[in-house]
């Protein structure tokens, strides 16, 4: 970990939402790294904590079964011990499960992320980094609609902040697109059929998708955990490829013979993603990893809203998609999916059910 980090986790006390999933298993062995005071994962998921527990065991780490829903929950955990950051990563991440139930999604998604924001401001934490995602960006789908309004009501609460005020908590946030191989991702669902010998289901073979490794997603975080300021929203570049790339370097890299097959778009899908709109980058300041995109407008003074407004550039802007960053060839796919510790582990391990294979061919590799 960069030397930045260090002076600013050690001794001090960390919240992690959600914590037993991809990003919380990877940023506790970073944060344990530079020895914190304690690391706090709250989640109501006991098993995923039982399982957590036993790859770390450390004593540092403190497991709080709850629910970001509940605020009651919530509050016992801040009373207890003082707070210095919070990452939040609680929510409902899966398109599908938000189509049918949506409610599900506001009430984790909105209705939970005010209720961490609301006790880290009562607690005077110090930061909080709220994880967010591609598909907040022109949103159609509950999933992206819910975590859209997340990030409103982040911006909302960092108008709170006031340097004449004792309430100094910073609220900032992150936005990413695909993490390669964390938990429901189409990545690890089609080394799953590969393994069954079966058809890899493609929705669209030209539908592009952001690739980010999950240590770049971790990096991302921590840029934000020091250098976020209030009500900003952070971003990392990362590259893109089509579905069908995607399927290809896999076929290549496991000798996946049976190929794959499109089945068409679901229900709340996008054919390519936006990472920032055209709006946000209008506003936003590029860096050299990431862009850092103020708030449209803070403080209460609503004749900001109402009466007055911004010059903005009239020359021409594009949103920054999956359609337009850097597209990667099969190769190029291939040899960033090898550098993974978890495609290296798998292949490993590769063994093929030879009873489920199917042998039709949809197309060749």
């Amino acid at each position: 970990m960069a030397q930045q980090y260090k002076k600013h986790i050690k001794n001090k006390v960390f919240l992690i939402t959600g914590g037993t999933g991809s990003f919380g298993m990877t940023v506790v062995g970073r944060l344990l790294s530079e020895d914190p005071k304690q690391i706090i994962v709250f989640s109501r998921d006991e098993k995923k904590q039982f399982d957590m527990r036993n790859i770390f065991d450390d004593k540092r780490l403190r497991f709080v079964i709850g629910d970001v829903r509940e605020k009651e929950s919530l509050d016992r955990v801040f009373e207890d011990i003082h707070i210095d950051y919070v990452f939040h990563a609680a929510a409902l991440k899966q398109v599908p499960t938000a189509e049918f139930f949506p409610v599900e999604a506001v009430k984790t998604n909105i209705l939970g992320a005010e209720n961490v924001l609301q006790m880290a401001l009562r607690y005077s934490v110090k930061k909080v980094v709220i994880l967010s995602t591609d598909k907040a960006a022109y949103p159609i789908n509950a999933m992206g609609m819910t975590k859209a309004l997340m990030e409103k009501i982040m911006v909302a609460y960092s108008r709170e902040y006031d340097h004449s005020s004792p309430r100094e908590t910073v609220f900032c946030g992150v936005r990413y697109g695909n993490v390669l191989l964390s938990r429901g991702s189409v990545i690890p669902h089609f080394i799953s059929l590969i393994k069954q010998g079966k058809v890899l289901p493609l929705t669209n073979a030209r539908m592009t998708r952001f690739l980010l490794p999950l240590p770049d997603a971790i990096d991302l975080v921590l840029h934000a955990f020091i250098q976020g300021k209030n009500g900003h929203l952070y971003v990392r570049k990362a590259p893109a490829a089509t579905i069908e790339t995607v399927a290809q370097a896999l076929c290549k890299i496991f000798k996946h013979t049976v190929g794959y097959k499109e089945m068409g778009v679901r229900a709340g899908e996008k054919m390519h993603e936006t990472l920032l709109t055209v709006e946000e980058m209008a506003r936003a300041h590029e860096l050299t990893k990431y862009y850092e995109v103020p708030p449209e407008s803070q403080g209460f003074d609503y004749n900001k809203y109402f009466i007055k407004g911004e010059r903005i550039t009239t020359k021409p802007i594009k949103p920054y998609t999956s359609e337009n960053t850097k597209r990667l060839t099969v190769e190029e796919t291939k040899k960033l999916l090898l550098g993974l510790p978890e495609i290296k582990q798998e292949l490993r391990t590769y063994t093929v059910d030879i009873k489920n294979i199917d042998e039709t061919v949809y197309s060749k590799i």
